[in-house]
């Protein structure tokens, strides 16, 4: 462990120590135990007018890069209620969740690891994102025109939503093939003789 850390508790020093087959970092004195667990984010594939919402990166990571909508969630947060903040701080529209696409593990080389949950989402009809504080613009794409997107996470949460997507466009109840046709008006030929008033 190259970087130093220090006992929350009494300052000392923290020592590598092995507990459950794993290094961690551990005080001498009273026993802290530095853990190091993932943060919790989330990402929302957002559908709008036959696409999806993405955002291109103000801030680093990613600058200038498009992205899925999402962020950190808080410590007092349910993860969907973050999922929905984040939505409205960075495109500017409430989002309403319609469903969970998957939970994810994040690795990072030089920093903690994440736990990523994604969402499917919708706008309500009517209304235009905008790019927030942490996006240059905003946009519109059909799944067969996306951008390169910053994180590999967010293009495993889109190929998910495209195969959840799929799945559910196969399980959707189709037409039977015996279905009845709707009925035709007869042509004039063979219409039934209309009846003449008597004079």
């Amino acid at each position: 462990m190259s970087e130093r850390h220090f006992c929350i508790n009494c300052g000392t020093p923290l020592v590598a120590t092995i507990i459950e087959g794993r290094e961690v970092e551990t005080c001498p004195n009273d026993g802290f135990v530095l853990w190091h667990d993932p943060k919790v984010a989330t990402a929302v594939v957002v559908e709008s007018n036959g696409g999806i919402v993405l955002g291109r990166r103000a801030i680093e990571p990613g600058y200038g890069l498009w992205c899925l909508p999402g962020g950190f969630v808080n410590d007092d947060e349910d993860p969907a209620g973050a999922a929905v903040r984040e939505c409205m701080e960075e495109i500017g529209v409430p989002v309403e969740l319609t469903g969970l696409l998957g939970v994810y593990h994040i690795p990072k080389s030089t920093a903690a690891s994440m736990i990523g949950i994604a969402y499917r989402g919708r706008i309500a009809d009517g209304l235009i994102p905008s790019a927030g504080s942490e996006m240059l613009e905003v946009g519109v794409f059909t799944l067969d025109m996306l951008p390169p997107l910053a994180f590999p996470s967010h293009q495993g949460v889109l190929s998910e939503y495209l195969r959840s997507r799929a799945l559910r466009e196969e399980l959707e109840p189709r037409p039977a093939s015996g279905e009845v046709r709707r009925a035709r008006p007869p042509s004039r030929s063979r219409a039934a003789p209309t009846r003449r008033r008597m004079r």
